[in-house]
């Protein structure tokens, strides 16, 4: 059950939206600060999950698509980045340990996916460098449309408690309504709760803020 009231989270939502918020020259992302309490991270499991939202937080996130000739062919109409399994092997050198061809390509997006028919490639296609950087491709189904992949992905929180009782994740946009705001922070703080051993007894605060406006608290 929320702590959160409706009418608090309208508030604090609406407040972060109007009271000193400018408008930028981009997009900004809407972010839940957490803070934690009562963890021991050297002796309680350290939690990670992912929860798919409502709503789409970050439409124009950075993707690319390694495609078989069907995603290829996707991809194309729906003018997403894509590269050939050729195209990507000219970037492989077998002689360079770092993948720093590879790479420079790479740091371009913060998504990769891959067609499932691709996927036995991945090893000559310079995949222990994916795992390295955090980076390693989403697998498209063979039957699965490239748009509903990406959506999915892109509208997806992940959470995983690491060394520090912090944590922050990207959960909405300001070019949302409020209610759809609303509806991804309720998901996604419900998510958060059940992910950990003592639920609502486990979370000291939480603040949602724009990417360049101030943290409005509510919890």
């Amino acid at each position: 059950m929320s702590k959160i009231g409706s009418e608090k989270m309208k508030q604090c939502i609406h407040e972060m939206l109007t009271v000193n918020h400018k408008e930028r020259k981009f997009k900004e992302t809407i972010d839940l600060q957490i803070g934690l309490k009562d963890l021991d991270l050297n002796k309680d499991k350290r939690f990670s999950g992912v929860v798919k939202l409502p709503y789409v937080v970050r439409p124009r996130l950075k993707i690319c698509v390694i495609a078989d000739a069907v995603h290829s062919e996707q991809c194309k109409k729906l003018n997403i980045d894509f590269i050939t399994t050729d195209q990507l092997s000219k970037k492989i050198d077998p002689s360079d340990r770092k993948g720093k061809q590879l790479k420079k390509w790479c740091r371009h997006y913060k998504l990769l996916f891959v067609s499932e028919s691709i996927v036995s490639q991945l090893p000559k296609l310079g995949g222990q460098f994916y795992s390295r950087w955090g980076k390693f491709p989403f697998v498209i189904k063979t039957n699965e449309q490239v748009k509903n992949k990406v959506d999915e992905q892109l509208a997806s929180v992940k959470f995983q408690l690491k060394k520090v009782l912090c944590l922050a994740v990207a959960v909405a946009n300001v070019d949302m309504t409020e209610d759809q705001i609303r509806q991804n922070l309720n998901m996604t703080i419900n998510f958060l709760v059940s992910l950990l051993k003592k639920g609502w007894n486990n979370i000291k605060s939480l603040y949602i803020k724009t990417t360049m406006g101030k943290p409005v608290s509510l919890f």
